[in-house]
């Protein structure tokens, strides 16, 4: 029965994966200009090995349209996805609140105010690096004043934990609506972070995305173990040798990190982080060793397919953030209505 399993699951992601691929060619190809996707394996293959013959026989705009134009943001947006479903199971399995995610948790919009207030001071000390890592502050010190308002007695109640979300959340648009009012002339760049947007993605974001995805990914599957036995309860776990605590902050901490560098280069994106992780459980269960590359690539699918209807589908461009949070409001209100109906039960 476990061999079986676990080929199921390989067979399952290996089916996301290629989905994904599909995904991305076609997404590539889709736009005002609509491209072969014979011409896009040619284009990429062209710069992959170093053989430009290859995209000789293409019209020659089409390279120009692939790498510099439509590659760079369609595999932001699926970095980006699968990044935020990936904190989103973090979330939900260290609070064992199915409703948490960055969005609801609030550390998204910590990120942003963060971000916000680099861009308002024109902060440039460390470069490129300089609105992530004040995202990335404002993401952690946004996670501390949430966990302590929902801890009591050295408990984090989970009853409390969105709403504790909810508040810090209002406070901190609070805070980027003034940061809106100062930035006078500036106020486009404010109002980019509230709505979302991959338009100006390029490929050192794409790198950096990468980079932050992949770590975030290899440091939240070595833990995937304890993250199982800590769904036990604290009590478990602690019997079970798990070091609770280092492992919980590590994982909050990394899954902060992610968010914080999504935020930061692409703006708010809600509810990702709240689906993906919902549905890809159904599917593969509640093992985070499988639950977790699943959710990846799930969240790179769905915001890819997402940023594909905004921009080559629909007659006008929606901000991405606007459109995640059309589909995932209901979204939220389905789940958050039947773990009502099931405490009523209880």
């Amino acid at each position: 029965m476990g061999p079986g399993l676990d080929r199921k699951n390989i067979l399952f992601t290996c089916c996301l994966a290629a989905l994904l691929l599909c995904s991305i060619i076609a997404s590539t190809g889709m736009g005002y200009m609509q491209i072969q996707w014979q011409d896009i394996l040619k284009v990429i293959g062209g710069q992959l090995f170093g053989a430009p013959e290859m995209s000789q026989s293409v019209e020659a705009s089409i390279p120009y349209i692939v790498m510099d134009v439509r590659l760079p943001r369609i595999l932001t947006a699926v970095l980006v996805g699968a990044g935020l479903a990936l904190s989103g199971v973090i979330y939900q399995g260290i609070l064992l609140n199915p409703l948490a995610d960055p969005y609801t948790l609030g550390i998204s919009s910590g990120a942003a105010f963060g971000a916000s207030i680099a861009l308002l001071a024109n902060i440039t000390l460390l470069g490129h690096f300089s609105t992530p890592l004040f995202a990335f502050f404002g993401a952690i010190a946004t996670l501390a004043v949430v966990m302590r308002l929902s801890t009591f007695g050295g408990l984090i109640s989970a009853q409390t934990l969105i709403l504790s979300g909810v508040i810090v959340g209002a406070i901190l648009s609070a805070g980027i609506s003034f940061l809106k009012y100062l930035a006078d002339e500036q106020v486009a760049i404010i109002i980019f972070w509230l709505m979302g947007s991959f338009g100006s993605s390029t490929w050192s974001g794409v790198l950096l995305l990468a980079l932050t995805v992949l770590f975030g990914l290899l440091i939240t599957l070595y833990f995937a173990r304890d993250l199982n036995i800590m769904s036990l309860g604290k009590r478990s776990s602690d019997s079970l040798g798990v070091e609770t605590a280092t492992v919980r902050q590590t994982l909050l901490l990394s899954a902060s990190f992610v968010t914080a560098i999504c935020v930061a280069l692409t703006g708010i994106i809600g509810f990702i982080g709240l689906i993906v992780p919902h549905l890809m459980r159904y599917l593969v269960g509640p093992d985070n060793r499988k639950l977790l590359p699943a959710s990846a690539l799930a969240g790179g699918i769905l915001l890819l397919i997402a940023d594909t209807i905004t921009r080559a589908v629909l007659p006008m461009e929606v901000p991405i953030g606007v459109l995640t949070a059309l589909i995932g409001g209901p979204f939220f209100c389905i789940i958050f209505r039947q773990k009502q109906k099931g405490r009523a039960y209880e």
